[in-house]
């Protein structure tokens, strides 16, 4: 399978290592004929507010749009959470998302960068080593949202048909379940 990274800013690098441990070929996506290669795609964690700028500079955000809107797997973390979903709470004036999961997130919810922490989680039925940095959490979400898991009370894992998105950061860590899965559960399925 042929996975995008969104390689525009932020921590793609590592996102495209954990697909290539996961045994997919990696494709850094700058260019529409990238994006066009590509069956599935990895939003990055990092500032979403630059990611969407950088996007529409490259010609490339209505065009995730539209792969999004037909039905291309997509997994976002953190700024890729914010990125996939159609509404944000505390977010930068006319800040712009590609949509797609009927979620609303509020940027920065746990806090500043020197609130970032670490805590082990329940996904899937399993327990992952999260991190999360300036993370949103999701306030609403709409009856087509799965939660797959939760912090503070809030959800921070959700999916909806093709579209995954974690509020904290599996890639900086060992641990490839929360890839896998949507390689697995996700990418298959279509």
């Amino acid at each position: 399978m042929k996975v995008g990274v969104l390689a525009l800013q932020g921590d793609f690098r590592e996102h495209v290592s954990a697909v290539i441990e996961c045994g997919h070929e990696a494709i850094e996506v700058r260019r529409l004929s990238e994006l066009e290669s590509i069956d599935s795609l990895i939003l990055p964690g990092g500032e979403s507010t630059t990611i969407a700028q950088l996007a529409a500079a490259f010609d490339l955000f209505e065009p995730i749009v539209a792969r999004i809107a037909a039905g291309m797997p997509v997994y976002g973390s953190c700024a890729g959470m914010i990125l996939l979903s159609n509404r944000i709470l505390d977010g930068a004036e006319g800040q712009r998302t590609f949509g797609g999961l009927d979620i609303t997130v509020r940027r920065n919810a746990f806090g500043r960068q020197v609130n970032s922490f670490e805590s082990d989680l329940q996904f899937n039925g399993r327990t992952v080593h999260a991190i999360f940095i300036r993370a949103p959490w999701v306030e609403e979400f709409g009856p087509g949202v799965e939660v797959l898991s939760e912090a503070a009370g809030h959800p921070v894992a959700v999916r909806q048909g093709n579209l995954l998105a974690t509020s904290f950061h599996p890639e900086l860590t060992s641990n490839l379940q929360i890839h896998r899965y949507f390689f697995d559960e996700i990418c298959k399925s279509v």
